[in-house]
């Protein structure tokens, strides 16, 4: 088990400033993460939903540029999904969506050292009940990590929608998740303390990211916070994935990766662990500072290291 799979939506984000279309990137959430990690040089499979039009030839080129391996079955699709990204004065971004989530079957791919999903793959149907099924599937091998990455414009029912994100927190390792969507998941209790109801449901490690204020994480061995790298903002579009992909990568840089580490993930100390959010917000401040989802490469993000002594 070398390769990592990613599970999850693939779309066109069309950006907006000031209601003007200004540019056009191929992104999705678990897309960002699949080719972020690659662009490492880390080797990662993707299954998706995109259809065999202009936008979905895009991302297939797209992904294959990055190195990643698109599942077969991925084209099915009527048509490629799109979102409007509305970009803020302060960098922000409102999404809305068109969007057509479904799956089917087992990928066709070698059993994988990690299986990473989240976002609109969590908790939209049809698909969001294969993703349930395969992560549940691929846990007996894999490390499974999540974000759930919460977009309220295309969620009917949000009491299903929180029980479907507890259910995958129950079931994953490491997960990611933004002050703002816990304050939206769990509105009742301060982020701080849902991350470590979280913890008690079976993850070795629940991250939450706060902006520009960094990022906790808790874990058995305790609590870590980071401090966000001071950089100048173009738009925070992907900047959740990149610190995604970061600590992905350092878990597998570490060796913590594999249903065969799982005890060894849970028992990280705060070291391990503080280096691996460290490296997490390296990635994410150095997509900040980019137009779009453009996530870092290798030499990137070493170089960043190296200059912040992470």
């Amino acid at each position: 088990m070398t390769r990592g799979l990613v599970i999850g939506e693939s779309l066109i984000d069309i950006v907006e400033h000031h209601s003007r279309i200004s540019a056009e990137h191929v992104g999705g959430s678990p897309l960002n993460v699949a080719v972020g990690l690659a662009r490492l040089g880390r080797d990662v499979d993707f299954l998706t939903h995109i259809g065999d039009d202009p936008h979905g030839r895009r991302i297939a080129e797209y992904v294959n540029a990055a190195g990643v391996q698109l599942v077969p079955g991925s084209r099915s699709a009527d048509r490629t999904a799109t979102a409007r990204a509305a970009i803020g004065d302060n960098g922000s971004a409102d999404y809305v969506f068109d969007l057509d989530w479904q799956l089917s079957g087992t990928p066709m791919v070698a059993p994988p050292l990690f299986v990473h999903t989240g976002s609109i793959a969590a908790v939209q149907e049809p698909g969001c009940l294969a993703v349930a099924a395969l992560v549940d599937t691929y846990h007996v091998s894999a490390t499974i990590s999540f974000d759930p990455n919460v977009r309220p414009s295309l969620i009917v029912d949000r009491g299903l929608a929180r029980q479907r994100i507890e259910r995958l927190v129950e079931r994953s390792d490491v997960v990611k998740v933004s002050e703002e969507d816990l304050r939206w998941i769990d509105p009742d209790h301060p982020p701080e303390r849902t991350a470590q109801t979280w913890l008690a449901l079976g993850p070795a490690v629940v991250v939450v990211t706060m902006g520009d204020r960094g990022a906790a994480a808790v874990c058995a061995a305790g609590e870590v916070r980071v401090t966000a790298r001071a950089v100048q903002v173009v738009d925070t579009v992907g900047a959740g994935d990149a610190f995604m992909v970061g600590l992905i990568d350092a878990l597998w840089e570490s060796g913590l990766l594999g249903a065969q580490r799982r005890a060894e993930l849970a028992g990280m100390d705060l070291d391990t662990l503080t280096s691996a959010i460290e490296a997490a917000s390296t990635a994410a401040a150095l997509t900040v500072t980019r137009a779009g989802a453009d996530l870092p490469d290798r030499a990137a993000l070493d170089e960043a290291k190296l200059a912040s002594g992470a």
